[in-house]
């Protein structure tokens, strides 16, 4: 089992930034993929960027180029998610994901991001 904490959201004006962490305790085996996903009102749940135990990122076109994800180097139970130029429709409750090698799927309690003038 993993267990999965978020913080760092809250309300920004548009072009503003906010960082996300995301802590993984718990059972980590050392091969996965830690990731952050979004959940706008109405709709689904989307990807927004994720990052493996290599250290290969993948991003959503929406966000590419305005948000950046990294781990923790000196622990591999931490990820981040530092979001700039922050737009009205990045406004969502966003998730940490964890997935491993052995079919491990797990999830954070969200947090909310609000861009708003």
């Amino acid at each position: 089992q993993v267990q999965l904490v978020e913080s760092g959201g809250g309300l920004v004006h548009p072009g503003g930034s906010l960082r996300l962490s995301c802590a993984a305790s718990g059972t980590i085996r050392s091969i996965y993929t830690m990731g952050w996903y979004r959940q706008a009102p109405g709709k689904q749940r989307e990807l927004v960027a994720t990052v493996t135990s290599l250290g290969r990122t993948n991003y959503a076109d929406s966000v590419k180029g305005r948000f950046t994800i990294f781990r923790d180097n000196n622990a591999k139970n931490a990820v981040y998610l530092q979001m700039n130029s922050l737009k009205p429709e990045d406004t969502a409750v966003y998730y940490c994901n964890h997935k491993d090698i052995r079919g491990g799927d797990y999830w954070g309690q969200g947090t909310q991001v609000t861009v708003s003038s």
